[in-house]
This record gives C-alpha cells, structure tokens and sequence, in this order.
C-alpha cells in the first residue's frame, strides 16, 4: 500500500498518512492500536539503468494511532519539510499514522547489514549525495568518453566483452560505482579514491586521476 504522504526520519521512524479506507488504518485498529509493518525505501539510480534499483532500506517497526492533537502535531511537522496538500485531508477523509522502528536493514550490491534505529539515526549523509544526480546524468549525457576511460579500470572479463555497456550507477566518499549490462545479466564495480574526498574540488582531482586527465584546465562536469 502506499501513503498519501511520508515522511521517514534519520532515525527510520515515519510518518505515513493514510485514506480512512486503506486496510492497514483497520488492521491497527483491530490490533490493539498498534500494527506490525515493514517499510520498504528504494534507492535509485540517477540515470535510467534497465534494473534502476541499486539499495533497498527495510525498516521494520510497530505502526500506532497517535491521538488527534499529536496527529495534528505531527502532521505540522511534516508539513514544515515537505508541504502537500492531502495533510489538510486530516480528520477529514484520512488518518496519520507513525512506525516507530525496531531493526533495520540495509542491502545493495556490495552486500547487506543489519542496523538498530540508533546507528541508522547516528549516520553521516554523504558529501556528495546532493550533486551525485546532476554530475552523473552530465558525464553519460555529454561525456561518453569518460565512461570510455573509466572502463579500463574494469575486471578484464568485463572490459574486453564486445556486448557490455558500461553505465554511471553512484558516486560518493569511497569511490565512484559503475554499472556494466550485458546481454543477460548486470556487474556493478566499485572504484576506489585514491584518497577519499571530503570537498567537490577534492572529488574533481579524484575523478580526473580515475580518468587519466592531468591537464589543470580541463573541464569540470557540471553538479
């Protein structure tokens, strides 16, 4: 099912507002006030991959009825960070509701890890996960060649296959990730920094030694 309107917090816990009629507004109802859920999260990747899904986070927990006035106040919250027009429909035609998280886990390519709320509430946004998007989307739209380069940094039994189309899948303080399709399967492959980043102009001589570009004045991909 899904929400008129979420909102997930560091710590995994969320907001979820439901239309009356959803099931799962009964289901707590009929629990005792509480309900147990999983909340799926998708990470996606920011071009358009044949399998775009590249993490999921599952967050289990208990969803509960807050009372109306700590509904309402929740419901502010919510509004303050992201405004949406069905928060109004509370009380009227819908209900809030909030997961309070017990584990987490989290999974992609390079494997998985089980987290309590507090480590998950504890984690440091990556530097570079605001502008991963707008450089990423830039280097395969205007400047295939770099992909062309990075690809012999690939395991020989990817980089010497005829078929194989090497694709930009992430980027971000360990090292920039790359996507390889072939015909009947995907390879994702990691690679390192040199030296982890902690600024843009940081990442920009990381990229370019990744690269092969020594040149001081060659061009920056736009972020």
């Amino acid at each position: 099912m899904a929400p008129l309107v979420h909102q997930v917090r560091a710590d995994g816990s969320a907001i979820l507002l439901f239309a009356d009629d959803e099931p799962v507004v009964e289901r707590i109802r009929r629990g005792a006030g509480s309900y147990t859920a999983m909340l799926e999260l998708t990470d996606t990747a920011p071009v358009d991959l044949r399998q775009p899904v590249r993490g999921l986070l599952w967050v289990t927990g208990r969803l509960w009825l807050p009372e109306p006035g700590t509904a309402r106040r929740f419901a502010l919250q919510v509004a303050d960070a992201n405004p949406h027009h069905d928060l109004l429909r509370l009380g009227h035609g819908a209900t809030l509701v909030r997961l309070d998280p017990d584990f987490v886990v989290l999974s992609d390519a390079e494997g998985s890890a089980a987290l309590a709320p507090v480590e998950l509430a504890a984690a440091r946004a990556d530097p570079f996960c605001r502008g991963e998007r707008g450089l990423l989307a830039h280097m395969e739209k205007c400047h295939p060649e770099t992909l062309v380069a990075l690809a012999r940094h690939l395991p020989a039994a990817l980089r010497e296959r005829a078929d194989a189309t090497v694709r930009p899948l992430g980027l971000d303080r360990l090292g920039l990730r790359l996507r390889v399709e072939t015909p009947y399967r995907d390879h994702d492959v990691r690679l390192p920094w040199e030296t982890a980043p902690t600024s843009l102009s940081e990442l920009w001589v990381q990229l370019r030694q990744l690269i092969g570009l020594t040149a001081p004045d060659a061009e920056r991909p736009a972020v």
